[in-house]
């Protein structure tokens, strides 16, 4: 309780404290309120100057305001200056927007630290947007801005309209309003405009009405080289160069001052400005000015020091054919005491680019002579000079004057001589030159004499005449002399020149060079370089022409002093293209001698011309071959020929011959076929368009014969190294081949002698012989007739004699054999007697069952054989020719068979028809029934057992169906071989 109660008793007195301390101290005061704030605008700058009595404060705050819409515009704490004199305040504030855009309110309150003071009364610069100012209005107007500023302009309507669009220059802006009529725009970094302004426009809706104003930007002036010197040795000219380009023109260009005098400037070339003193004061200060800003420049010096003449006048001059002498005035008389140096510029009328200058000085110098100038030739000069002590600077060039001088002598022309082959020669001289004929040239003389024979003709020539043909077989005939001097004089208005000779041998005595050189062109020309040589005493003469010309070619030379070795030819004729032959001659007493020779082109071009291209097949290669391109077309040192075959649009490249003088070329082991060559020359520069040339290769005939040949050879060793096996194995050939057939051993007693053989006649057979038309009539045939009853009934007959048969010797037909009827039997028979060929067997049987023939007609008839052949396929009954019958079946040979047609053997027609037959079948092999008999008889045995005819010797009936095998073999091979195995038998 007693702890609570002291703790109340601290705060109470703690309290009491502090309240008589606040009693004790005093208040601080407020600062005094601003009174009397006066607002002074300046339109031009956009400035407006606040000026106010204050009282002691340090600081005010500064609140300004657009009025209609109590938008604040600037609101900052400042600090003022105080006029001593009136104790007033001041404080200047630029606006951005023009002060006419609105009205703006203004008040101002004193701060000391953190306490101010109230607020003054508002104060308002009234702005142009007022009711009372109805019209259209843009704002600022003609405002000179410099490049890169940002300028703010502003537009007010009419009252009671709207903005419709406001456009600075070409561009459209985006307005901000201001108040209710006035709207600002901005320009941000403005570009130099154009020397009549930019203009910015405005228009208010509806209506449409428009107001503007324009805005100039430039630079302020920037002048340079400020200088300043005499003329007349009194009076001070400064000049400077302009600079820059302000871009400001008229009242509101560049004003400049010197020495605080207006100057009235001159401008001259190259922007420089001119301003005179009329004293030379030592001092100068130039100020440059223009609404943007202003620039000041100084220059002192001494008047020697800065010395320029003025130009030289009424220039004169004085010439003769080789000097001029040039005089002239001056317009200050004070140059007569100045030391002077002066040029003069002399040009050659037609030839201006060769001016030159003559430099002479002296005190107050009026005169000048020109030496070693050209007869009869036009010259213009001009003069200017400078101070020649302390020179400063030369003073500007005279006015040029012209004068001609004298006609002179001509110089000597430079002759030069061509021989052709046909012994007639040119003599050659250069035309001269306006500056050699030193005048108008009126004739060329030229005289031929020998000295020797004292013998001399002359002739006179036109100015235009360069060359004269000499006849030399004509002139040598005149005399003895090997040579004759030729002479060359010019005439003129100004005289006769000296005269210029060649010597020209009347006999060829050069030798052409083994070898020509190649040069190249270089650096303009062809540079070329030889062995001294002791003999020229005079001169080298080194002579070039065009290689494609032969006769009276137009040739270039030129002349050089015998201690020269190089040269370099240059001409302005020489073509691309285009060979030049370079020749090197020694002039001496005697002709002039060939030393050596070059060739070259100043460029090298593809040729224009191709190769005359042909192709000629040898065996299975291709000879292409071409001739050789003229030296006109190809402009250039050939390298040598490119081959290529065609495949389609595409060009292979075969061979690349890089001998310029190949002339052929073949292509090996071409195929059958069409193929397409090309060859190109080329050059340096590259090839030529190419020739093109066609062929088709065609089969070898020789390799053809060849095949045969070889083909032939090989067979024939075949057959000869067969013939020769054969022949060495001959034995086992006709062992394994044609064995020996034993013969056949027959029962019996051969050693008794054998009684008379009764042999009996054999039945005969009718053989008809039917012709046919288209068969050749030399060849026959024989068809069997059947025998008729009454022939069978001979059969029986015991008779001694021979049986005939009677043969036909008609051409069988080879249309098949009606069938025959009882009824044409007979006249048959009776048609076929004409040709009646009695037929006699003198075969003999061993045994009589062999000559008897046992028909049986109905076992014969029931047997079907195959056909033989067409022809011989229709019989009667069963009897026909190609069944099985029991008549006689004689040898015969069908001609539809014949070899001839390129059938088969006619044997085999036969052999199924043989096979079948139980008729008669006469042995063309067999033995006697004793070993004697055979003896006796070994060479009738061929002939016996086949009928022959009476009129013939050849046999009718094959031999024997033991040998039927070796006829079925070709006949051919038959024979040689049967020979060779006949010949090997011992």
């Amino acid at each position: 309780m007693s702890h609570s109660k002291s703790n109340w008793s601290s705060i109470w007195l703690t309290c009491v404290l502090v309240g008589l301390t606040a009693v004790h101290t005093p208040a601080k005061e407020a600062p005094a309120v601003p009174q009397q704030v006066v607002l002074s605008p300046d339109m031009s700058t956009q400035q407006l100057s606040i000026s106010w009595m204050g009282g002691a404060a340090a600081t005010f705050d500064l609140l300004i305001l657009r009025t209609e819409l109590n938008e604040t515009v600037f609101y900052e704490t400042v600090s003022a200056s105080v006029n001593q004199e009136r104790g007033r305040h001041q404080w200047t504030w630029t606006s951005v927007e023009p002060l006419e855009c609105t009205s703006l309110s203004v008040r101002i309150r004193s701060r000391n630290g953190p306490t101010t003071s109230d607020w003054s009364r508002i104060q308002i610069l009234k702005g142009s947007d007022l009711p009372s100012n109805g019209n259209i209005f843009m704002f600022p107007q003609d405002r000179v801005v410099p490049v890169g500023s940002n300028t703010t302009f502003c537009c007010i309507v009419e009252e009671g309209k709207q903005l419709e669009i406001i456009r600075y220059d070409h561009s459209v802006m985006h307005p901000t309003r201001l108040s209710r009529r006035s709207y600002a725009i901005t320009a941000v970094n403005q570009s130099l405009s154009r020397s009549t302004g930019a203009n910015v426009i405005c228009y208010d809706t509806p209506k449409r009405k428009m107001n503007g104003t324009v805005v100039f930007v430039g630079y302020p002036p920037l002048p340079s080289e400020f200088v300043c010197e005499t003329h007349d040795l009194t009076s001070a000219v400064c000049r400077w160069k302009e600079g820059r380009d302000t871009n400001l023109h008229g009242k509101r260009g560049t004003l400049y001052t010197l020495n605080n005098r207006s100057c009235d400037v001159s401008s001259m070339q190259s922007r420089l400005e001119e301003c005179s003193d009329p004293l030379w004061e030592g001092n100068w200060t130039l100020v440059a000015k223009n609404p943007l800003g202003q620039y000041a420049l100084t220059d002192a010096a001494e008047l020697s020091h800065r010395v320029r003449p003025a130009a030289p006048e009424n220039l004169n001059s004085v010439v003769t054919s080789w000097n001029a002498t040039v005089s002239w005035g001056w317009k200050y008389d004070g140059y007569s005491s100045l030391a002077l140096v002066c040029h003069a510029e002399l040009t050659p009328k037609d030839n201006p680019a060769k001016r030159s200058q003559l430099t002479s000085s002296g005190l107050g110098l009026r005169s000048v002579t020109l030496l070693n100038l050209y007869p009869d030739e036009e010259y213009s000069v001009r003069v200017c000079c400078g101070a020649q002590h302390n020179f400063w600077k030369w003073g500007n060039w005279s006015k040029p004057i012209s004068f001609r001088t004298n006609a002179s002598a001509p110089e000597a022309p430079d002759v030069w001589m061509w021989i052709n082959q046909d012994y007639t020669a040119q003599v050659i001289w250069k035309p001269l030159t306006p500056r050699q004929s030193h005048g108008a040239i009126t004739a060329y003389e030229v005289t031929l004499w020998s000295p020797e024979e004292n013998l001399q003709r002359t002739a006179r020539f036109s100015p235009n005449t360069s060359a004269q043909l000499i006849n030399l077989t004509q002139l040598a005939t005149l005399g003895s002399e090997n040579k004759i001097t030729v002479t060359v004089v010019a005439r003129s208005t100004g005289g006769v020149s000296h005269p210029a000779s060649v010597l020209i041998p009347l006999r060829m005595t050069d030798v052409e060079p083994s070898f020509v050189s190649r040069v190249v062109y270089t650096n303009g020309g062809f540079p070329l370089s030889w062995q001294r040589d002791e003999n020229a005493t005079c001169a080298y003469v080194v002579e070039w022409y065009n290689a494609v010309c032969s006769w009276n070619c137009p040739v270039g030379w030129i002349k050089l002093a015998p201690g020269n070795n190089t040269v370099s030819v240059e001409s302005a004729d020489f073509r691309p293209g285009v060979m030049y032959i370079i020749s090197l001659y020694s002039s001496t007493s005697e002709a002039p001698k060939l030393l050596r020779r070059w060739q070259g082109y100043i460029q090298e071009l593809v040729p224009s011309s191709s190769v005359a291209l042909s192709t000629t097949q040898q065996d299975s290669d291709v000879l292409l071959a071409w001739g050789e391109i003229p030296l006109v077309n190809r402009r250039g040192f050939l390298l040598g020929y490119n081959i290529y075959i065609s495949n389609g649009s595409q060009l292979t490249l075969l061979a690349n011959l890089t001998d310029p003088r190949s002339r052929y070329y073949t292509v090996k082991g071409v195929s059958e076929g069409s193929y397409k060559f090309t060859v190109k020359a080329y050059t340096s520069a590259g090839e030529d368009t190419g020739a093109t040339a066609s062929i088709t290769v065609e089969p070898y005939a020789d390799w053809l014969i060849l095949e045969i040949l070889a083909s032939l050879g090989i067979t024939s060793a075949f057959l000869l190294i067969a013939t020769i096996f054969c022949y060495k194995k001959r034995k086992w050939v006709k062992k394994a081949f044609y064995p020996d057939i034993p013969e056949p051993k027959l029962p019996g007693d051969w050693s008794r002698s054998q009684g008379p053989l009764d042999v009996k006649p054999s039945p005969h057979s009718l053989v008809h012989m039917v012709e046919r038309p288209e068969w050749d009539s030399s060849k026959e045939a024989l068809v069997v007739i059947p025998e008729e009853d009454e022939d069978e009934d001979r059969l029986g007959d015991d008779t001694d004699e021979p049986a005939s048969l009677r043969y036909y010797n008609h051409v069988v037909d080879e249309r098949p054999i009606r069938p025959r009827f009882p009824d044409s039997s007979a006249s048959s028979a009776s048609s076929l007697d004409s040709a009646r060929t009695d037929v006699t067997y003198t075969g003999i049987q061993t045994s009589g069952s062999s000559l008897v023939f046992q028909p049986d007609a109905q076992g014969s008839s029931e047997v079907q054989q195959p056909p033989a052949h067409p022809s011989f396929c229709r019989g009667e009954g069963g009897r026909g020719g190609g069944e099985g019958g029991g008549g006689y079946r004689p040898q015969m040979q069908s001609t539809v068979q014949n070899e001839d047609l390129g059938l088969g053997s006619p044997e085999s027609a036969f052999e199924p028809q043989a096979a079948s037959a139980g008729g008669y079948k006469p042995q063309s092999s067999w033995h006697f029934d004793s070993p004697v008999e055979a003896g006796e008889s070994a060479g009738l045995a061929p002939s016996l057992g086949s009928p022959t005819s009476i009129a013939s010797t050849q046999f009718l009936l094959p031999d024997g169906d033991e040998h039927a095998d070796e006829r079925r073999q070709p006949a051919a091979a038959t024979g040689w071989f049967t020979n060779l195995l006949s010949s090997t038998k011992p």
